[in-house]
């Protein structure tokens, strides 16, 4: 139980930080775009893909500050994507983490530019982020894959496919296809992020992304669950929502399956980080915070799980 208190306090230290950074680089100006961009990712938010930046980072032995601009760059990049979702074009969604959507606080021509604003700024952070010379190389390999993943390839590409998913090409394939991209490319981005920072082997990275994948898809399948269950917001149709398409009680063995095969791949590759296992133990089981999925149960120590 002292460990567990002691990777809650490590994982408090980096949510504190990394709020900190978010809010001196978002208070640069106090335009009306400022305050809308303020308002969208300083209202709230699990910062569970910075968490999981900075927890790799110090896997692999990384100081976390180095992490940080990083870290908070994706975030910014996750919040550009949840004003643009949010839109009446896209989801055309109200209400996010209990407050009116940026959209309908400032208006959708705002909204839309606080989003593009938010993403050229991750860019800008990443840009100036001083790191030692040994890791210009990983910064500038960081930047790249960050743009990819982020991009027509990874999660806008994900969007689209979200977006024009019909009937007769809705396979178990093709969404895990759209779940992978839409929202598994920022968390494969996150993780990669720190793995590269803190000089990770080709093995080990290898293995850190296949975990980002499965956690990807897993953090997906959760938010559809609920989703269908009515427990989040409405959903508009079946679309590209797995318990939807395939029922709660294949999506629940599915979200299971992803969490162990994410959690086996840290195992396989012998990779040392409690506050990896900590954080996904957090999100889909017990722990503390929003967001918890029924049929997951973790033993102590977030290395293995049962379904129920």
């Amino acid at each position: 139980m002292d460990d567990d208190m002691n990777i809650e306090r490590t994982i408090e230290k980096y949510k504190r930080s990394v709020e900190r950074e978010l809010e001196r680089v978002l208070s640069r100006g106090n335009t009306l775009l400022f305050q809308a961009m303020r308002s969208s990712v300083c209202g709230g938010g699990k910062r569970f893909r910075p968490l999981l930046c900075l927890a790799a980072a110090d896997s692999f032995g990384a100081a976390a500050d180095i992490a940080l601009p990083f870290a908070c760059a994706i975030e910014l990049i996750h919040n550009y994507s949840l004003i643009h979702d949010d839109l009446p074009c896209m989801d055309d969604d109200d209400i996010r983490r209990g407050r009116p959507t940026c959209h309908k606080a400032f208006g959708e021509d705002i909204a839309l530019l606080a989003g593009d604003g938010l993403l050229t700024m991750a860019f800008e952070v990443m840009a100036g982020a001083e790191v030692p010379r040994r890791l210009l190389s990983k910064k500038v390999q960081v930047i790249g894959e960050t743009a990819e993943l982020a991009g027509a390839d990874g999660m806008i590409g994900g969007q689209l496919l979200d977006i024009t998913v019909s009937g007769e090409n809705k396979t178990e394939e093709s969404i895990a296809e759209i779940m992978l991209k839409k929202t598994g490319a920022l968390i494969v981005a996150a993780v990669r992020a720190g793995a590269l920072l803190g000089g990770a082997s080709p093995a080990d990275l290898k293995a850190a992304t296949a975990f980002a994948e499965n956690i990807g898809l897993a953090f997906q399948v959760r938010d559809d669950i609920q989703d269908a269950a009515g427990k989040s917001r409405r959903p508009k149709g079946t679309g590209a929502n797995y318990a939807l398409s395939f029922g709660q009680k294949k999506a629940k063995e599915r979200l299971g399956q992803f969490v162990a095969a994410g959690l086996a791949q840290l195992e396989k590759a012998s990779i040392k980080s409690p506050v990896l296992r900590h954080l996904v133990r957090r999100l889909f089981s017990g722990g503390r915070g929003p967001g918890l999925c029924p049929g997951v149960r973790f033993r102590r120590g977030g290395s293995s799980l049962d379904l129920s």
